[in-house]
């Protein structure tokens, strides 16, 4: 969490304002700034403690909270949200039923509205489901997001050659190797693997001017134990990533 706030501390001092991607799709974008978003996937508490370290800088983000218990805690959700952040659904509606989508759409909806119930969601962003067959964006080849007061996805509502993506999957920051479905389309491509090496750049003035950052809070943290448990499991998940990568493009 130190080297957290160091980044956000270092991109401030660099003149980077900090934007929601809900005021992205509003058109509430300056000409320098960082959009930055947070996959709550697991350890909730973990996100409780980089949304108050943002709030305390006077940043908002956006979190996107998954159904399983791990990240959906209304506590942390509520908590959150009234530090005026932007909270939206991490949807996995085609992973949970299976590819059906006329149950997933349904599931959809219904969490939608139970997210609503924290805050006035407009924006959404899908879950990698890395070990499912099914692609969680898949769900709108057949319907539309925006017919349910959905004004952003990530994955179709931003452009990538503009805006540079940065995304701690895989516990690094050049992760896309060890990535199933989390990631992008750009011709923007820069090599930063840990945060002292993207502090850097920022320090450099070599840094975009157009970001978006997305963390997994469940990486960040302070307590030797977690962050040694983290380490290793990232390992287990990244081999088993690359395996299924590899199997799925031969």
């Amino acid at each position: 969490m130190k080297i957290y706030r160091r980044l956000l501390e270092t991109l401030q001092a660099k003149g980077y304002s900090f934007i929601t991607f809900e005021d992205y799709c509003l058109g509430k974008v300056p000409d320098k700034y960082v959009m930055l978003r947070h996959d709550v996937d697991l350890r909730a508490g973990h996100s409780y403690t980089t949304a108050n370290i943002e709030a305390a800088l006077g940043i908002r983000t956006s979190y996107y909270f998954r159904v399983i218990p791990q990240s959906n805690q209304p506590d942390i959700i509520r908590s959150i949200a009234l530090l005026g952040h932007e909270i939206g659904y991490h949807y996995e509606d085609m992973s949970l039923f299976k590819g059906d989508a006329e149950k997933a759409l349904t599931h959809f909806q219904q969490q939608l509205a139970y997210f609503r119930r924290f805050y006035p969601v407009k924006t959404i962003s899908m879950h990698g489901s890395p070990t499912s067959k099914y692609d969680n964006k898949d769900l709108w080849k057949s319907s539309n997001y925006k017919d349910y007061g959905v004004i952003g996805e990530p994955y179709f509502d931003v452009d990538f050659n503009k805006v540079f993506y940065l995304t701690d999957t895989g516990r690094m920051w050049n992760g896309d190797r060890y990535s199933v479905r989390d990631k992008v389309k750009s011709n923007r491509i820069k090599d930063y693997r840990t945060t002292k090496q993207l502090i850097k750049a920022i320090e450099s003035g070599v840094f975009p001017d157009m970001v978006m950052i997305t963390t997994h809070p469940q990486r960040w943290t302070d307590n030797i134990v977690e962050w040694f448990a983290e380490f290793l499991i990232q390992g287990i998940k990244n081999r088993m990533k690359w395996i299924l990568i590899k199997r799925n493009t031969n």
